[in-house]
């Protein structure tokens, strides 16, 4: 089984992604919903760290520095990533993370972990994208540390729907409107086709998500 399959398999196993009827942030009603504060447990952790590292090393390599989480999601998310790349890969990432408020005491400063400095190559990894807000953030977080090199963004679940001002989803405005790439370990179509598949899926439920996207759905 592939490592995508297995991680759609591991976010229902979690409760962490979940059908039924539920209202978004943006007011739309959505026939799924994805909540990857469920992810609470060691062996949990240990395991979503696995499925980011997989995706990261196959779209990106291994020829990278930094791995950066966007405080607060991004935090765990990149410290249990750079274990399991340490695990998997024998490469040793340092992980880096923003602070919301900057410390002016001790270890002060803005960033959390590692120093980003000069000739850094970073990854960005976040839990999910829906509006590109927190790169808005990221971004010049990153852009200050010095002459850094953004390979990309890692996120676990490319809903694949238009964002509210644009037809395209936030993955596809993220690499035009900062000029690097974005990937998820698995698209919603994936996840879709894989549950169908196995017979996990039932007919009512996909055929709201089908209409879902019919009106949702990013070009």
């Amino acid at each position: 089984m592939s490592y995508k399959n297995e991680f759609i398999d591991f976010m229902i196993e979690s409760d962490v992604l979940k059908f039924g009827d539920f209202t978004l942030k943006s007011g739309r009603k959505s026939p799924f919903f994805m909540n990857a504060g469920a992810y609470v447990t060691g062996s949990q952790l240990k395991r979503l760290g696995e499925y980011y590292a997989k995706a990261i090393h196959e779209h990106y390599g291994d020829d990278f520095d930094v791995l950066f989480g966007p405080a607060y999601k991004g935090i765990p998310l990149g410290v249990a990533t750079v274990i399991a790349f340490s695990n998997l890969y024998g490469k040793e990432i340092r992980y880096c993370s923003n602070r919301k408020e900057e410390k002016d005491h001790g270890d002060a400063g803005i960033l959390l972990g590692s120093k980003i400095k000069d000739g850094d190559k970073v990854v960005i990894i976040e839990d999910v994208t829906t509006s590109g807000k927190s790169i808005e953030e990221t971004f010049p977080i990153i852009g200050a540390q010095g002459d850094v090199e953004i390979l990309g963004l890692m996120v676990s679940l490319n809903r694949m729907e238009k964002g509210l001002s644009s037809d395209k989803c936030a993955l596809d405005v993220i690499k035009e409107k900062y000029g690097f790439d974005a990937n998820a370990i698995v698209s919603m179509d994936e996840v879709v086709e894989y549950l169908t598949e196995k017979g996990q899926l039932d007919n009512e439920i996909k055929e709201r998500i089908d209409k879902y996207y019919e009106q949702y759905g990013a070009k």
